[in-house]
């Protein structure tokens, strides 16, 4: 198994979110946009400077900023 943060994705790659960190406002935000264990993310993209990064999941974008996306635990997927 090979798990990273979501803000090490590279661009184009995807990941499964095995969980998100915390328990404080931040992380029940994610929760509820979606970014829930077994969700599949892929890394769109990012603005000039590197943030916010765009993520696409559920057919929708989302873009977030590293403090956000490194509270997400991906595994790869092909």
């Amino acid at each position: 198994m090979n798990l990273l943060k979501l803000n090490q994705l590279a661009k184009g790659k995807r990941g499964r979110i095995s969980r998100v960190d915390g328990d404080d406002g931040i992380s029940i935000r994610l929760m509820e946009m979606g970014l829930i264990a077994g969700e599949v993310v892929e890394y769109v993209g990012s603005a000039p400077f590197g943030q916010p990064a765009t993520y696409l999941t559920r057919g929708f974008r989302l873009a977030l900023r590293p403090e956000e996306s490194s509270r997400i635990e991906v595994e790869l997927v092909n």
